[in-house]
Parts: C-alpha cells; structure tokens; sequence
C-alpha cells in the first residue's frame, strides 16, 4: 500500500491529509482543524479523530507527527501544548480515539525525513540538519539519511537564554525584531550549531523559509544553507513515511556533498 494518511499536530491548527508514500505527493486536500484550547489530551484525540474520520477510503496505520519529544509513541515534553502530554502513551490513546494504529513521531523530525527523501536534502549523504522555524525552534538531525530523533536543537541554551525565545519567527514577530536583526541571530546560532555537529548541509524550514530570498544572502555558514522544499506539507509527509515503515522512512542518501 503507497497510500498512508499524514497527521500534523501544530500549537494553532492540527492537518492531515493522504500522502503517496512514494512520491510524497498529497492524493487529495488536506483537512485542517484549529487545535483545542487548551490542548488537552481528549480534545485533540477527538480533533485527530474527526481528520482520520475525513478520509475512510485510507486504510493502515496512520502518521502523527506531534511538537514534543517522542520515544516509543509516548511524550516526554509539549513546550507549545499542555503539560498534561507529558508521560502519555500517545499511541495507545490516539489509536483507541480513531479506531486503527497510530503510530508517532516528533514533529521537527518528520520534517526531516520528508526533506531528506523528497525536499531540499533528497540523497544528500554526511550530516544534515533541518531546522524548523516558527513558534519555536524544532530540529532534524540526519547522518547519511539515517535519522537521529529528538533532539530539540532550538532548547539549547546560548548567551544564557533559550535559544528559541531568541531566533525562532515568533521571537521575531513578538521581539519586534527586523529582518536583519533577526538574521544576526540565527547566524549565532548557526555558528554554535557548527561548533557541535559540523553539519554538511542546513536546512531552514517552517513559515519564515518562505522569504529566504530576502534573508538568505545574509547568513553566514561554513555549511551550505538551503530553504526547505515541501514547506508546511513536511510533517504530514514525514508522518506518512513514518506509518508507512523504516525502509521508507529512512532512505540511503547517494555519496554526493
């Protein structure tokens, strides 16, 4: 089966839509939601329930992708929802909400895996990186197409402040902060995340990748910095792949720098 159906759960609007797993290729429009406030446990199980419900002719498990940390379908952090997730068998009480398996997924990193199999790092080999600017600072780490999950990037701690009360778009927005200025930040940022993994390539997503013209030619890396591809169809495409099984989810990147 080519068809999964992709889930991405975001602080202001949860969407999910039917992904062709093999070209990443939405099959038909995505559904959108406003998230629940607050965003409890039972009222965005509804919410995800209602989207699964949207699309009866996709069967097999479904995708999530979730802004937390995740390991084995179970949250360990919910910066931008309620801390209620935290310790919740996400998994379990989605998959009972909408009546099939859900599978999850930390939502930067299926970002990550959607760029790197079809986006702006597709057969990119050594390390990668991807990095989602919005609300926060959510990251993908990618060695030779594998994925290192969950690394939450935008919570280290430079200057001593968080990183991403300072460079994420809502910082930006909320700071009143120019567009050079704001760029002056994320190149300390960058320059810090150079010192630690030594990326080969960064990728700059979430909605702030949409003027990367205009920022661009400003940021100063020794790795190659590109905007992301697939933009705000990336979680949902991630979360597919990751329904769909690791020998998609994680293609082997070509030996190419």
């Amino acid at each position: 089966m080519n068809t999964h159906l992709g889930i991405d759960i975001g602080g202001s609007g949860i969407k999910g839509a039917p992904i062709d797993v093999l070209s990443g290729v939405l099959t038909t429009d995505r559904r959108r939601i406003p998230t629940p406030q607050p965003a409890l446990v039972e009222p965005v199980s509804r919410t995800l329930r209602e989207i699964v419900g949207s699309f009866p002719a996709v069967n097999g498990p479904v995708g999530c992708a979730f802004p937390g940390i995740v390991i084995a379908d179970r949250i360990y952090s919910a910066a931008n929802l309620d801390a209620g997730w935290i310790g919740v068998d996400a998994g379990a009480r989605f998959s009972e909400a909408c009546g099939r398996p859900v599978v999850m997924i930390n939502d930067a990193d299926a970002a990550g895996l959607a760029e790197a199999r079809f986006g702006a790092a597709a057969g990119r080999s050594g390390v990668v990186l991807v990095l989602t600017l919005g609300t926060g600072i959510g990251s993908a780490l990618l060695n030779d197409g594998r994925l290192v999950p969950n690394t939450e990037l935008g919570h280290l701690e430079l200057g001593g402040e968080v990183i991403e009360k300072r460079a994420s778009n809502r910082a930006r927005k909320t700071q009143g902060l120019s567009l050079d200025e704001w760029t002056e930040r994320l190149n300390q940022y960058l320059a810090h995340l150079d010192r630690l993994l030594s990326p080969d390539l960064v990728v700059i997503g979430g909605g702030i990748s949409k003027r990367f013209k205009k920022f661009g030619p400003r940021l100063r890396s020794r790795a190659e910095v590109v905007p992301a591809a697939l933009r705000n169809n990336a979680g949902m495409v991630g979360a597919a792949l990751w329904a769909a099984g690791s020998r998609i989810a994680q293609p082997t990147a070509e030996k190419r720098r």
